[in-house]
């Protein structure tokens, strides 16, 4: 059973100014991660120190809340490799 998608405004928003390309690409990887959160494709981590994990697409990092308990993942930002981790 999938799990839930709860996306952030900042996260939409940086979403909705990609290129289309770029835009498709994240979107296919988020929604693969809400099919299968665990799928061998993702290159998923958690980040060390907070309850988040970092999914890693390209250049661009999606930083996401798993509650596996209701099957709900929640995208909390979207932000280019170098700028997420601030």
């Amino acid at each position: 059973m999938p799990y839930t998608l709860k996306i952030k405004r900042q996260a939409d928003r940086v979403l909705s100014r990609l290129s289309r390309p770029e835009r498709t690409r994240l979107t296919e990887k988020i929604l693969l991660l809400a099919n299968d959160p665990d799928s061998s494709e993702l290159d998923v981590k958690p980040l060390e120190g907070e309850p988040y994990f970092r999914l890693r697409v390209g250049g661009w990092r999606v930083i996401f809340d798993r509650q596996d308990s209701l099957k709900i993942i929640a995208i909390e930002k979207i932000k280019p490799r170098g700028d997420v981790y601030k």
